[in-house]
Parts: structure tokens; sequence; C-alpha cells
């Protein structure tokens, strides 16, 4: 009795399990469609991804390609403003060669106008004020704010203090 009771549980136990699976199918057909929506969403995030990829590669090359423009551009600007500080230089050294009043060629000679003097060798803006009217260093000075009195140079015009 003992294998038949055996076998009536066994096939009591198929029966049971054959009928949890029919009632369980639907409930793995439902998880199945779910997961096949999740695969979908992971293809379409992988062909966006490789969208991205793509894009990120190109701006890549951009950049890369902007930056190379960019520094042939500094090393050209650089290149002509040492051409133009090297030409500067030799004007300030040609302008330090020439003396005050000269230039390239004959030139007329400085004239005074009226209440104007030129500068001669060992001038000084005393010797100037007291020469013409009495006036003081100071007075020569004042009508003249612009010119340094200490680097008066030869050929310079200034102007005179008018007599009141």
């Amino acid at each position: 009795m003992l294998p038949i009771g055996g076998i009536v549980v066994g096939v009591l136990g198929l029966l049971l399990g054959g009928y949890a699976t029919i009632i369980g199918l639907p409930k793995v057909k439902q998880s199945l469609a779910a997961q096949e929506e999740k695969v979908a969403k992971i293809d379409g995030l992988e062909a966006q991804l490789g969208t991205v990829s793509a894009a990120a590669d190109k701006s890549t090359k951009d950049i890369g390609s902007l930056s190379r423009t960019t520094q042939e551009a500094f090393n050209t600007v650089a290149a002509d403003l040492g051409n133009i500080h090297a030409s500067i230089t030799k004007l300030e050294e040609a302008a330090k060669k020439q003396p005050a009043g000269s230039g390239k060629g004959p030139r007329e000679p400085v004239v005074a106008g009226p209440g104007e003097y030129v500068i001669t060798k060992g001038d000084t803006f005393a010797k100037i004020g007291r020469a013409h009217g009495g006036f003081t260093g100071a007075e020569v000075a004042s009508v003249n704010p612009g010119v340094d009195a200490s680097h008066l140079k030869i050929g310079q015009k200034i102007k005179l203090p008018q007599k009141k």
C-alpha cells in the first residue's frame, strides 16, 4: 500500500504543480513583457549614447582645431609685435642721436615771434627773465607750464612774461 500511496501523492503533486503553472503563466508573461520594455529602453539609451559619443568626439576635434588656429594667430601677432618693437627701438635711438632742432636735411632757423624767446647755449629761465624785462625764473616758468626748466634744448621756443 505504501507504494500506491506514494504514487497517489506524486500524481497529486504533479496535478498541483501543473495547476500552479497554468495559474502563474499570465504573471510570467506580464513579467516578461515588463522586462522586454526595459530592454527596449536600454536599447534606446544605447543608441542615444552612441549619438552623444559621436558628438563629443566631433567637439573634441573642433576644440583641438580651434586651439591650433588660436596658437598660430598668437604666434603671428607675437612676431608682428616683435617687429614693431624693433622698429620703435630703432626710431627712438635715431631720435636720441639727433641734436635738438636738427632733422634730416637743412632747416630754417627757429625764429622767435612776439613774446617768444629761442633757447641758446647756457640759457636758464632766470637768465632769460633778467635779460628780457627783469623777470624771475619762476615768472618765466609760470608762462611755460609744459617746459622743464632743467632740460632746456637749444633751438626750443618759450614764451616770455608780459610786462604789466
